[in-house]
């Protein structure tokens, strides 16, 4: 029984999609026309005027016929199609714009692992962050938890050992500096 009903919905199935491609076929005014336009086929004809769903469909094969043509008349004048200039920003800007949206507490911002790693490797160079981000990357810093935050605390204490070892100028003042807010901050 259950094999039965499979195929009588086959069947129907299979009928609607003859009706469609017929149908297609039959209207090729409406084809033509935009829709709303008014150019419904006249009322003797025995053409129905298409369904909204047919008309979508008919629509978005026009479009796609349209887009083949104009990438043939470019490829046929020898003029190939340029790319779209695909602007990457770099993963400094990134990350300071996701610690700028996380201090101004906006609905948009939400965790990104990638961001925040990038961060913690990079908040000891002041070119990376700038001091006027350093504030605000320490506010964010007070909400680490779990592995990060250990991470965070043993690279900053092996920085401030490197600095007892090698003497007062080995390293640069502002990488000690804020070595030394870091461990204060999460000590």
């Amino acid at each position: 029984m259950a094999k039965q009903k499979r195929k009588e919905s086959k069947v129907a199935e299979k009928k609607s999609k003859k009706l469609k491609k017929v149908s297609a076929v039959e209207m090729p005014v409406a084809r033509m026309a935009p829709p709303g336009t008014g150019t419904a086929p006249a009322e003797g004809s025995a053409c129905p005027s298409p369904s909204p769903e047919e008309q979508r469909v008919l629509e978005r094969k026009l479009k796609k016929e349209r887009k083949r043509e104009a990438r043939r008349r470019l490829q046929g004048g020898g003029v190939a199609a340029a790319p779209r200039p695909v602007i990457k920003r770099s993963a400094a800007t990134l990350a300071l714009e996701y610690l700028c949206s996380w201090a101004q507490k906006h609905e948009d911002w939400r965790f990104q692992k990638t961001r925040q790693t990038w961060l913690l490797l990079h908040m000891y160079d002041r070119e990376q962050v700038p001091d006027e981000h350093f504030p605000a990357l320490l506010a964010y810093l007070e909400g680490l938890r779990g592995r990060a935050r250990e991470l965070t605390v043993q690279k900053a204490e092996a920085l401030m050992q490197e600095l007892d070892k090698a003497g007062a100028c080995a390293l640069p003042p502002g990488r000690t500096q804020r070595a030394r807010e870091v461990l204060q901050l999460l000590s």
